[in-house]
């Protein structure tokens, strides 16, 4: 995996929930409190779901073959949404069935400095997890607002990560509440309400990583920032002259594919079309690295052509290129 998938942010995520869930799992033991459980469970499975990442990532560097000639980059958009499924069936699920059965049937919470000890613990470890993700996407985020970056990057891990640790977060202080407020009226009632609202969170981002991660595997197209930069250096001004239309699609995070027919001028000889093509798959390279694939057709722009829709200048859904 690149540094851009942001393996120092998921092995930091791994080591967090690893530590959080064993000791969320022996607070339980001792009290007996729902939350501590269904936040065991959600740290286990957070766990799990850093691994597929780690998992995915490793496959997604395999070699292209004969039978996937564009190789395997999609591997990373399959196991960021396998973490969705994960998310949403252990944790969320898990945790609404634990707290339902809480609600219908409290009992008073002992040896409270357990629940309390290991959630401050896991709050303050899952602070430094969610603090090197944050630095991590800070590198790739530019301008953009945290929403805007969790739904336009390409590179699946960080956004998974981001979320994952600030439901871990808003989890913790959920079950610390209904540990609270359980300790405070003697109602393990409210136990039960906290591990609810736990399972109701995980199950909200479970769907917007879904969502997000649905969008990659249908394959999306380069950002527009990047085809700007692809239509400026496609074009010469002297043999291609225009873009008559292009297509980009993203084969991986890290590899985009350009597909453009290019207007080219009448009187050039085909050795002198061939060394344009060529001069412009340089150029598009240089301005964008992470274009590996490009098929650069010729033809010869016909204003009739264009005016009729036989030479199409919008890609499908509107978007001009």
């Amino acid at each position: 995996m690149s540094a851009s998938g942001g393996t120092k942010a998921i092995v930091a995520a791994l080591l967090a929930n690893l530590s959080i869930a064993v000791a969320k799992f022996v607070a339980f033991i001792f009290s007996g409190s729902s939350s501590m459980l269904a936040e065991s469970v959600h740290s286990l499975a957070d766990s799990g779901n850093q691994g597929l990442l780690l998992l995915g990532g490793k496959k997604a560097q395999r070699e292209a073959t004969p039978q996937h000639p564009f190789g395997y980059g999609r591997e990373r958009y399959i196991y960021a949404f396998l973490v969705s499924i994960v998310l949403f069936s252990v944790g969320g699920m898990f945790a609404i069935y634990e707290g339902y059965e809480k609600i219908r049937h409290p009992h008073e919470i002992t040896a409270w400095y357990w629940p309390v000890g290991v959630l401050v613990f896991a709050i303050i470890a899952e602070t430094f997890s969610f603090r090197t993700a944050i630095k991590e996407s800070n590198t790739l985020r530019g301008k953009l607002t945290w929403s805007q970056f969790v739904r336009r990057a390409k590179a699946p891990e960080l956004p998974v990560v981001l979320l994952e640790d600030l439901g871990a977060l808003v989890g913790l202080i959920l079950a610390l509440g209904g540990v609270g407020l359980a300790l405070l009226t003697g109602d393990g009632v409210w136990d039960g309400i906290g591990t609810l609202c736990i399972g109701i969170l995980l199950i909200v981002i479970a769907i917007v990583l879904a969502a997000e991660t649905k969008s990659l595997l249908l394959g999306e197209a380069a950002g527009l920032e990047d085809i700007e930069k692809i239509k400026d250096a496609t074009v010469d001004g002297e043999t291609v002259t225009r873009i008559i239309h292009m297509r980009t699609l993203h084969l991986g995070p890290e590899e985009l594919l350009v597909a453009a027919k290019v207007a080219v001028r009448k009187n050039e000889t085909a050795q002198e079309v061939a060394s344009a093509i060529n001069a412009a798959e340089e150029r598009i390279r240089a301005a964008v690295p992470i274009a590996r694939v490009i098929y650069l057709e010729p033809d010869i722009y016909s204003e009739t052509a264009a005016a009729a829709g036989t030479n199409p200048g919008k890609a499908p859904g509107g978007q001009e290129h």
